[in-house]
């Protein structure tokens, strides 16, 4: 059946077919010769960030083996010589790895930062980025933060410098100046210290301008003695000898005890004594027991041999008594009253009544 005219689309409104293919065909044609002209430089530039990001892991995980290997063999060295004489000369195992550990950390982190930095930035190139801009902000940003937080880069550094020159480490007692007491923990901006009364210091690394270690090495325990001058000398240092060649035998001076107890000599002479120096090198931290324990010796083996110690008297001979006139203030001129002296002070006795000048005296 034929339609009606009114039903059948115009052709105005009727859209080409062969155009629309042909805009379609033109679309497709120009984006495959857009893929095949630039498909070897996005393969390129893909293998190339591809390549950089490979050997950026690769060298990083190098690294961070070396340095981890190296840590390694210095804990080794030092469990080696834990125990020994030289071993008690440096340091212990324990505090020496946990100096490597920070070492190796602040290296791993800087060496892991340094490369995958320098790779980032290589990719950013890689891209056709402009740098420029980007760097120079970076500087801009660097310096406002470095001027902002002075303090905090002071400390950063100190911590730093401190831990790998091996200044100190945990269960040292130092004297840091502002604070003293034994090292708690070391950190790369704080040092935490325990005072001899208990407290917790925590000490910025950047306000310590020196340190004095009390715990490595040795120490030196020294005594002095002092005795009546009339004392024999070479007695006094045999018997001091006898107490050094026995208590280097005995525990546990033998191990605090790292040299022979010395007799040094005459350190002062006067009149009414005269002073006998002792010393001895001793273990980091033990020279004050190793002192008091030589006191205590020494007085026990003077008295057993009656050598007289200055405010004690010495065996077989009593102090001298006291003089009673030494209390006695010494006489006064004051005390005669014929003297000048008594005389001079002497009231001035009233005149008489009658006498001229007793009378009444008006005075305005």
């Amino acid at each position: 059946m034929p339609w009606p005219a009114a039903l059948l689309p115009l052709a105005a409104d009727t859209p080409d077919a062969a155009e629309t293919i042909r805009e379609t065909h033109e679309n497709v044609t120009n984006a495959a010769s857009f893929i095949e002209e630039n498909w070897a430089g996005w393969l390129y530039l893909g293998l190339r960030i591809l390549l950089i990001l490979v050997i950026a892991f690769a060298l990083r995980s190098v690294v961070r083996k070396s340095l981890t290997k190296l840590i390694t063999r210095m804990n080794r060295g030092a469990e080696a010589v834990e125990g020994t004489a030289l071993g008690g000369l440096l340091v212990n195992a324990e505090r020496r790895r946990q100096r490597s550990e920070a070492i190796g950390s602040v290296l791993r982190s800087v060496a892991s930062f340094l490369i995958l930095g320098t790779a980032g930035l290589m990719v950013l190139g890689a891209l056709d980025i402009n740098l420029g801009p980007l760097l120079a902000s970076a500087g801009v940003a660097g310096v406002a933060i470095g001027f902002g937080a002075r303090n905090l880069v002071t400390d950063f550094l100190s911590g730093v410098f401190m831990i790998l020159e091996d200044q100190y480490g945990v269960g040292d007692k130092i004297d840091a100046g502002v604070a003293s007491g034994e090292v708690v923990e070391v950190g790369l901006r704080v040092t935490k210290l325990r005072g001899d009364n208990g407290e917790i210091w925590y000490v910025r690394n950047g306000e310590i301008k020196r340190i004095g270690n009390l715990s490595q090495g040795w120490a030196t325990a020294g005594v002095a003695v002092q005795v009546k001058p009339g004392e024999s000398l070479a007695h006094i240092r045999e018997v001091i000898q006898g107490i050094a060649d026995t208590m280097a035998k005995e525990s546990p001076w033998d191990e605090r005890l790292w040299g022979p107890v010395e007799v040094l000599g005459l350190d002062e002479v006067l009149l009414s004594s005269m002073t006998v120096k002792v010393a001895a090198k001793t273990m980091p931290g033990q020279q004050f027991a190793v002192e008091r324990e030589l006191r205590w010796r020494i007085k026990d083996a003077f008295d057993t041999a009656g050598i007289g110690i200055v405010g004690g008297p010495a065996s077989g001979e009593d102090e001298a008594p006291a003089d009673p006139a030494a209390a006695v203030a010494a006489p006064s001129a004051l005390a005669n009253p014929a003297s000048p002296q008594s005389l001079a002070t002497a009231p001035i006795p009233p005149p008489a009544l009658g006498a001229p000048g007793s009378g009444p005296r008006i005075t305005k």
